[in-house]
């Protein structure tokens, strides 16, 4: 019984945690974007982002992956041959890096927090891709284990992922042209009607 109870709130943490990093780093998104903005509408986004980041790490990601852990230790206890298998070690290699990248997401939030991070809007949406790549390789390693498939519909899967990743990259990029242009022809008037003047 002990075994279903560490898988389910292991699960649970799982869900709180990636839902906490993914929103982090979209985050980090919009409090880059806000730099960029004039005064006051900067300092005002900057303080509430600083304040959603602070507590969405601390409140939300950060307990995420202390029950994840723990669960995850738990689990291991109740079966402790597992330790012997190839299928997790590979899986925990992954959580060690998805954990890098949770402390690594601390170091941003102080770095935006003192206005010293250099990393823009398009940077940060293709850094939240990584938790989205370590998770599939994560749960597919605790499904399939030792026999992970390595046929045509892995690589259709994986196909697909890519596919993903690159289309939010390029839906991305064309906002990002679209407000550039569309902020250019805010200001054609002005120099327009500056000319005239």
């Amino acid at each position: 019984m002990a075994y279903y109870w560490f898988k389910a709130f292991h699960l649970i943490g799982i869900v709180v945690w990636f839902a906490g990093l993914f929103y982090l780093v979209r985050l980090f998104v919009y409090h880059a974007e806000a730099q960029q903005e004039p005064e006051p509408a900067r300092g005002i986004l900057t303080k509430q982002y600083e304040l959603m980041e602070k507590r969405l790490y601390g409140i939300i990601t950060t307990p995420g992956m202390i029950v994840t852990v723990a669960m995850a230790i738990g689990l291991i206890s109740t079966e402790p041959e597992i330790l012997k298998s190839t299928w997790l070690h590979i899986k925990l290699a992954f959580v060690l890096l998805l954990i890098g990248y949770h402390h690594f997401c601390k170091r941003i939030m102080k770095q935006l927090a003192a206005g010293e991070c250099q990393w823009t809007g398009q940077q940060f949406r293709a850094l939240n891709e990584a938790p989205t790549i370590l998770l599939v390789l994560i749960v597919l390693l605790a499904v399939f284990k030792n026999s992970l498939p390595l046929d045509l519909t892995t690589w259709l899967v994986a196909g697909l992922i890519i596919t993903m990743v690159a289309s939010i990259q390029l839906y991305a990029k064309k906002r990002r042209k679209d407000k550039e242009k569309l902020a250019q022809m805010d200001r054609e008037p002005e120099f327009a009607s500056s000319i005239s003047e």
